[in-house]
């Protein structure tokens, strides 16, 4: 296994930038532009050792049906990225045809926003390398050419949730400890869009348990995160920055830093003391880190009440 994942390798490398203080992650390749296939969900962990942010991706064809999804792992260090294919294994492996608006990774497990359809897991702990014809169906491609082979993460469980599932975001305590939660929200056009807080299913027999639902009136949400008291939502704006809020729960303040244009998720980098989200639309994609400082935060949140 390790020798198959490790090290980080593929013909094309995210670069990274400095922009202002934020630091930017841009693909030198077709993945930039292509509206074959669109970046959405974003999470950080360690993969083989080394600080690691996924990033999920959808497949659409030109009707834009949902063919595929995958995750690039892409180590912050290096730059160099590996892409792992989501599937189902109903009998046979088939692609996991899912919009992917959401990342959270907890070890080996990595819970994916599936529009409509819930949350889906999947285990990196049987990651397996399918080659041929099965890559490229899997890849939600019809014709030949690449992938000649590829890694593959297959779906645990299916996880029923009333919410529609848009996104998918981390919880962390007031002193910076991952809780074992998360925050689901909807994506609507109008304001009665919710977040919804969800304690994590421990062991195959049970299921999500609900702690906090609200709605704080925002339209277009993105992605949403929480640390301590404060939460922090994306906003989409079409072809413009997006919009970023913080603050309590019921007091969330538009923050002057913009996000990428067609931003989408969140993800708290505590390590780094960094916010991150990326952009989707083609020619603008961009994977950016967000300092605190630019945030105007403090070391700490308040402390809970």
């Amino acid at each position: 296994m390790d020798s198959m994942l490790w090290p980080f390798g593929t013909t094309w490398r995210p670069v990274r930038q400095k922009r202002r203080d934020t630091v930017d992650l841009r693909w030198l390749s077709a993945r930039s532009w292509t509206p074959r296939w669109y970046p959405q969900g974003i999470d950080l962990g360690t993969w083989r050792g080394r600080r690691t942010v996924a990033v999920s991706w959808f497949r659409q064809d030109a009707t834009r049906r949902h063919l595929a999804s995958r995750v690039s792992f892409i180590d912050l260090e290096r730059s160099r990225h590996l892409d792992i294919l989501l599937a189902v294994d109903e009998g046979e492996l088939a692609p996991a045809p899912i919009h992917a608006g959401g990342l959270a990774w907890f070890e080996d497990r990595l819970f994916v926003a599936a529009t409509g359809k819930g949350i889906w897991e999947f285990d990196l702990a049987g990651i397996r390398r399918v080659r041929g014809s099965l890559a490229r169906h899997l890849a939600g491609s019809a014709g030949r050419g690449w992938p000649t082979s590829a890694l593959v993460a297959v779906r645990r469980r299916v996880h029923p949730i009333d919410l529609r599932c848009s996104y998918l975001g981390r919880v962390f305590d007031t002193e910076g400890e991952p809780l074992r939660r998360v925050l689901i929200g909807e994506y609507r056009t109008d304001e009665n869009g919710s977040i919804g807080e969800f304690t994590l299913p421990d062991d195959a027999d049970s299921s999500f348990r609900e702690e906090d639902r609200f709605s704080p009136g925002i339209r277009s949400m993105q992605g949403a995160v929480r640390w301590g008291d404060r939460y922090f939502v994306s906003q989409s704006a079409r072809m413009r920055p997006g919009v970023l809020w913080s603050g309590g729960r019921k007091a969330l303040e538009r923050d002057p830093e913009p996000l990428p244009v067609g931003c989408e998720d969140l993800a708290l980098d505590l390590d780094e003391r960094m916010l991150w989200s990326l952009g989707e639309h083609p020619w603008r994609r961009v994977v950016r880190g967000i300092p605190f400082a630019r945030l105007g935060i403090d070391d700490r949140p308040p402390e809970r009440s």
